[in-house]
């Protein structure tokens, strides 16, 4: 499990990014950076690089994050526990992932709701063909929307 040709990103695609494009473009949006990181083989490297993340989100203040993964399957443990460690600190969040025919993540959390599923295949299957199965800039637009919803949600509990 992992990446595959059909969710491999190209480095023409990193160049272009549409995530970075859209999201660095908004004007509703002040992006402040990405963050990286890699998926360990160890699951407690796995938490902690997750956990880590989100921590990182926390002290810069930030009032929302879109959690891309360009993996599936094993690193559905990090992506999920991600998302949990923001929404545990009421951090507005969306996300693109690869999900498929699976439908559905190894692990589950009540935020993946946010996460739009960037599989193109019609089979719904990682395929040999590359590139097919990457996020677009349409994918990026319905996760911004999403984090934008999120924020609203957010900014209008405060009040009350």
């Amino acid at each position: 499990m992992g990446i595959g040709p059909s969710t491999k990103e190209t480095s023409l695609h990193h160049f272009r990014d549409p995530l970075v494009d859209i999201v660095g473009s908004d004007e509703g949006i002040d992006l402040m950076g990405v963050l990286l990181f890699g998926t360990a083989d160890d699951n407690v490297d796995k938490i902690r690089n997750s956990t880590r993340a989100a921590i990182v989100a926390e002290c810069m203040r930030a009032d929302g994050v879109i959690v891309s993964s360009d993996g599936w399957g094993n690193s559905d443990v990090d992506y999920v526990n991600c998302v949990k460690e923001l929404g545990e600190r009421d951090i507005p969040l969306s996300g693109l992932n690869f999900s498929g025919s699976m439908a559905t993540f190894v692990v589950d959390d009540p935020n993946l709701k946010n996460i739009v599923d960037i599989c193109k295949n019609p089979e719904g299957i990682e395929s040999d063909i590359v590139g097919e199965n990457n996020m677009t800039a349409e994918d990026v637009k319905k996760a911004l929307m999403i984090l934008k919803i999120r924020m609203k949600e957010k900014e209008m509990r405060s009040k009350k």
